[in-house]
């Protein structure tokens, strides 16, 4: 957060201190942001006491700032990364106008949302498992035209789809089970497990990824997948395994990595 305005009102200055209390590192900035959100002093009391409760600031707010926009999310539903900013990155360098787009365990939908915010056409398609990810997905995806599908990994696509996709991403479960219970108890206890849990080592739903995407690229199609840094060797590994050539980016400034394939033509 960068928000530095002048001293907050004397009456804020005891929301930054239940804040600090409850173990917020930006109290300051997050009590800015409660009291614009809320409408009413009411509003901001139920907000405030979700808040040190431990519910994550984003679903507090109803929203978290992606890639410069303005994304919904939804209480129970995965709050997007910045770091995963770093795959969208990588993802918009690779289309064309008219691509066909499809953002696999979509969560929020901030992923095919900021993709269809690039000033170049597309075509977005998205999937998540999760009915209440799908509802909050819809609400992100649908002004850009973005169509959202529940079911699991690509199950629900239309088959029309198949061999016609130029860019699939994924921001798939990575955090190995038992790593599950180190995370910050605002994600291990307030969003959903199946979007965490990647299995006992990370990659479970990773290799099920790959192993359908080739049926739904084009040709020249690529396959995008945010992992961590020890993980890329191993799913990169997946990738060759299932036919794609593979690459590995990074970013030191998001501590971010991701994984490319690419389909032969």
């Amino acid at each position: 957060m960068s928000i530095s305005p002048p001293s907050l009102p004397e009456p804020a200055s005891d929301i930054v201190t239940r804040l600090r209390a409850a173990g917020c590192v930006f109290a300051e900035d997050e009590a800015r942001l409660l009291l614009a959100a809320a409408r009413t002093p009411s509003d901001l009391a139920v907000m405030l006491d979700r808040r040190i409760a431990g519910l994550p600031l984003e679903q507090v707010l109803g929203w978290a700032e992606f890639c410069g926009l303005r994304v919904a999310v939804d209480p129970g539903v995965f709050v997007p990364r910045r770091r995963t900013e770093f795959l969208v990155h990588e993802a918009v360098a690779l289309l064309r106008p008219g691509a066909v787009v499809v953002d696999l365990c979509c969560g929020t939908g901030a992923v095919g949302a900021a993709i269809a915010a690039a000033p170049i056409p597309v075509e977005v398609h998205a999937a998540d498992v999760d009915p209440a990810a799908v509802r909050c997905a819809r609400r992100n995806l649908g002004p850009v035209g973005g169509l959202v599908y529940e079911g699991d990994l690509d199950e629900p696509l239309p088959v029309v789809l198949r061999g016609r996709v130029d860019v699939l991403v994924a921001n798939a479960p990575y955090v190995p089970t038992d790593a599950i219970g180190l995370m910050p108890p605002e994600a291990r206890l307030h969003e959903p497990r199946v979007a965490l849990d990647g299995g006992p080592d990370g990659l479970d739903v990773q290799r099920r990824v790959v192993a359908v995407a080739p049926r739904w690229l084009a040709p020249g199609g690529h396959l995008l997948i945010e992992t961590s840094e020890q993980q890329a060797p191993h799913t990169a590994d997946a990738f060759v395994r299932h036919g794609l050539r593979a690459r590995v980016a990074s970013s030191d400034e998001l501590s971010a990595t991701v994984v490319i394939g690419t389909l032969p033509d």
